[in-house]
């Protein structure tokens, strides 16, 4: 099964329209298989005393708050049309996720297949039941939450009409960049098992090796931000995969789902050819005569494995030679 790899813009276009159509084209350049933005009216979901995180004032003017820094980072609705035709143009599926109701509302009329809900809004309750209602394949992400409160919003997401099989959840640290010790990657798999829904991860540590061993470990999506340039200003250019390094992650994600095969314990194709070159055979140890009794002393075990195998050993001993042989000939009865 491939996964299904969101190369995440969020909000790296800096408010312009002309870098996101960039992003858009380095992801489907990366081999992506879908491009995330964020869709928010930046009043709707913080108030104006709501703080920046502390990763935010690194990047960021300090002097500004929260508030004035989104406002700068909101896509209208016509942006968001131009987008949505631009991916279509280029063959990669526009997603983003909306941060508060009329937002939903404004990604359903543009008819999203999918739905991304950000781990902020795990607890939210109104936001959950829109989006719950609408019906749709649901990508939730779980960071901060216990297992507790996965599971209280799973349970809205169904009772509003979501179906359990539409749902996948992604593990998720939210911190930026989020500390290798803080991963947790194998919390990834308890979703699973205690609800019996896909999985997946969004990254948000410093490289690629995380997203990679999360895809062998079982992941079916797996989000992260990129960047045009992790130097640009911004909340979270430096928590971002340049494009040289998304192509990377992803060409190592495509090399590990190939390498997790079928899971049948059984010859490779490329491999059958040197089962006689890499096995032993049962051999002449020195020269045998005819009707002499074959031994330990006079057979033993080397390649070629053309011959008798050895796991025969026991079976061929005390047997007599039905013709000569010289040392290292393959003993055959």
């Amino acid at each position: 099964m491939k996964t299904f790899i969101i190369a995440e813009a969020g909000v790296n276009h800096n408010g312009s329209l002309n870098i996101a159509k960039k992003l858009i084209n380095e992801a489907k350049a990366a081999g992506a298989n879908a491009v995330k933005f964020q869709t928010f009216k930046a009043e709707e979901i913080v108030s104006r005393f709501a703080p920046k995180a502390k990763y935010q004032k690194k990047t960021t003017d300090k002097k500004e708050s929260q508030l004035e820094m989104l406002r700068k980072l909101e896509l209208s609705d016509i942006e968001h049309a131009e987008l949505i035709k631009h991916c279509r143009k280029k063959g990669i599926v526009f997603l983003s996720t909306p941060f508060d109701l009329g937002s939903i509302d404004l990604l359903k009329h543009f008819h999203l297949a999918i739905f991304k809900i950000p781990s902020g809004d795990i607890t939210n309750l109104p936001y959950l039941r829109k989006i719950g209602a609408l019906k749709k394949k649901v990508i939730l992400s779980t960071g901060m939450a216990n297992l507790k409160e996965v599971e209280s919003a799973l349970d809205v997401l169904i009772e509003g009409g979501t179906r359990r099989r539409d749902v996948t959840m992604l593990h998720a640290t939210t911190e930026y960049p989020t500390p290798y010790e803080d991963v947790n990657l194998r919390a990834m798999l308890t979703i699973k098992e205690a609800f019996n829904v896909k999985i997946g991860y969004s990254d948000h540590t410093i490289g690629i090796e995380v997203p990679i061993a999360a895809v062998a470990l079982g992941a079916t999506v797996i989000e992260k931000h990129f960047t045009l340039d992790k130097n640009m200003r911004g909340p979270d250019h430096r928590a971002s995969l340049e494009p040289h390094e998304l192509r990377a992650m992803i060409m190592a994600i495509r090399n590990i789902e190939k390498a997790l095969g079928s899971g049948i314990k059984k010859p490779a194709s490329s491999e059958i050819k040197n089962i006689a070159i890499a096995r032993k055979s049962i051999v002449a140890s020195k020269t045998i005569a005819k009707g002499e009794l074959l031994t330990e002393q006079n057979v033993t075990v080397k390649r070629p494995g053309t011959g008798i195998s050895p796991m025969l050993w026991d079976k061929l001993l005390g047997k007599r030679a039905k013709k000569n042989f010289r040392e290292d000939e393959l003993i055959d009865i």
